[in-house]
């Protein structure tokens, strides 16, 4: 699917690309998954439906990727020299208006990927997928580096800790994810299940 989806998305320019994902976000936060519909974003794009759809296969494919295009690039490439910079560093790299529009989107996007098997697929594969292989390679440079041991249990978690801040902020406190909450975060919970030096 991948290589499709690449070999599809090259026919655009990076900007006709980017305009169409804020299009795609833009309605996905007025109307949710469900409503969005392909003749929805053709006609606030100006293109045809068969463009889009030769472009991005369907519309969870297009929704996915929209979301993953207001990721601020790859994480695996920080390397502060600790698991602790490196984790700040990744928080560091998204102002807290950013943050809050990014935990809206998820938050539209929750129940939808429950409920539409594509979207879940797509979801897990070009979005869920990567950034949990990325966040290994920085925990393995952790384990190499002395930092964390390797059998510790907590490893497995990390992701899950980490995913479970940001998105239960709202839940539990009614209140947005912020650079501060994570940090503090990070510091109180991450860093001492895994072990992991806070200096």
């Amino acid at each position: 699917m991948g290589e499709v989806a690449t070999a599809r998305r090259s026919r655009i320019t990076p900007e006709r690309e980017a305009e169409l994902y804020r299009a795609v976000l833009g309605l996905l936060r007025e109307v949710g998954y469900d409503a969005l519909t392909m003749d929805a974003v053709a006609a606030r794009t100006r293109s045809s439906k068969a463009t889009l759809y030769r472009q991005w296969g369907g519309k969870a494919e297009l929704v996915v990727r929209a979301m993953r295009s207001q990721k601020p690039g790859g994480i695996a490439d920080i390397d502060t020299g600790s698991l602790r910079g490196d984790l700040h560093a990744i928080i560091g790299r998204e102002d807290d208006c950013v943050m809050e529009q990014n935990a809206a989107l998820m938050r539209a996007l929750a129940m939808a990927v429950h409920m539409n098997d594509d979207l879940r697929q797509a979801f897990k594969e070009l979005l869920v997928e990567p950034e949990v292989e990325e966040f290994r390679r920085i925990v393995r440079r952790a384990v190499d580096r002395g930092e964390v041991r390797p059998d510790n249990p907590a490893l497995d978690y990390m992701v899950h800790m980490l995913v479970g801040a940001f998105a239960t902020r709202t839940l539990i406190d009614d209140l947005p994810p912020t650079r501060e909450f994570l940090s503090s975060y990070i510091d109180a919970v991450v860093l001492p299940a895994l072990g992991a030096p806070l200096d």
